[in-house]
């Protein structure tokens, strides 16, 4: 496959900006996470359905049945500081955390051509974080020591005090808000780790994960950090030369029980966002089984490739040229899911209230292999 081959028109409008039902005009409270509309499509049929809600995603399931998640946490890794000296307006993204003891934090700055080793860097109105930087490891990213005696967790507190929800700014090209840390977090977040949200989690409310309980869906949950490496740019056209960044992963004995045990039985399972669908693919057994796994993964699916556990799977409707669009394309056929993509442009195209949202916040899409 080639990079041109996921390349699609997308209208800057019909990029979601704000969650299902919130725009600037609208009061909060009405904001519900499984109210945006749900794409269905049938791998084998090639049959693509339409959904007003995506509560309707329960009607496609049965008892014992798992849907598994990723639990990482989103952290708020943006944070905007002062030069020593100049004054000069420096944004400082965190992306890890490299020695605890140290302080030491792996970021990206911009504009990185004004940092230099040794510079000092002042954060929050009184100055009271300070940074030094004292590597740079590429391009555009450095390592900083944060200058801070109290304990780790006290400083850890403090750190992310001063910062805000890493929303992919080229694609939600807007002034941060208090609520988006949380509007960007899964209601399952558990694991603090990542730097942007595993979106397709995103849907799912309290109540209809209690819908699916009462029901006898079963869930798994499993870790993936995520990084910034979904949403760089691909510079080649033949994607077997493109390699991704790695991402810390883990697998618990506890999950890998629920899904075999499913499997086993003849039981569906759900992967719930690529993510899910990496770590699936990475931890997977010669005999299709899923095991214990922490470590890191650069693992990149795109088509055309043979799913070894997952049964149906949850998406988002993601932008032009990105990897999350070229492993849905994997997971559903290139030609099925790149006709869905249109299919969503052209419906109630007229009527902007009812037509599908694309991008982090946009609506959802259940691709079922049965």
């Amino acid at each position: 496959m080639k990079l041109s081959q996921f390349k699609y028109r997308l209208p800057e409008e019909r990029i979601a900006q704000y969650p299902c039902k919130f725009g600037p005009d609208e009061e909060r409270p009405y904001f519900h996470r499984d109210d945006c509309r749900l794409m269905v499509v049938h791998a084998k049929s090639g049959v693509i359905e339409h959904r007003e809600s995506f509560r309707d995603i329960i009607n496609f399931f049965d008892e014992k049945d798992v849907f598994v998640f990723n639990d990482t946490k989103v952290f708020p890794a943006r944070l905007y500081g002062n030069k020593e000296k100049t004054g000069a307006k420096i944004e400082v993204f965190l992306l890890r955390e490299l020695n605890a003891d140290m302080r030491l934090w792996d970021v990206l700055v911009d504009p990185a051509r004004k940092i230099r080793i040794g510079n000092k860097l002042y954060f929050g109105e009184d100055d009271s974080m300070v940074a030094e930087v004292i590597d740079n490891t590429t391009s555009r990213g450095r390592t900083l020591r944060f200058l801070y005696d109290g304990p780790h967790e006290e400083f850890k507190h403090a750190l992310f005090a001063l910062g805000e929800a890493p929303l992919p700014k080229d694609i939600i090209p807007r002034p941060s808000e208090p609520e988006d840390l949380d509007d960007f977090q899964t209601v399952f977040a558990r694991n603090e780790g990542a730097v942007t949200a595993p979106t397709a989690g995103l849907h799912f409310s309290p109540q209809l994960l209690k819908m699916m309980e009462i029901k006898g869906i079963e869930q798994a949950f499993v870790t993936l950090h995520c990084g910034l490496g979904c949403f760089r740019s691909i510079d080649v056209e033949d994607l077997t030369k493109h390699k991704t960044d790695s991402e810390e992963m883990h697998v618990t004995q506890e999950a890998c029980d629920i899904i075999n045990k499913a499997k086993n039985e003849g039981h569906r399972i759900v992967a719930v966002g690529t993510t899910v669908q990496r770590v699936l693919e990475t931890a997977v057994s010669a005999d299709n089984r899923l095991k214990p796994f922490d470590g890191w993964t650069n693992k990149f699916i795109f088509p055309p490739y043979e799913f070894h556990l997952a049964d149906a799977m949850v998406a988002n409707f993601y932008t032009p040229l990105s990897t999350l669009l070229m492993l849905t394309a994997a997971y559903g056929g290139y030609d099925l899911i790149m006709k869905a993509y249109k299919e969503a442009m052209r419906y109630n195209e007229s009527d902007p209230e009812r037509r599908y949202r694309f991008g982090t916040f946009g609506d959802a899409m259940l691709i079922l292999q049965d």
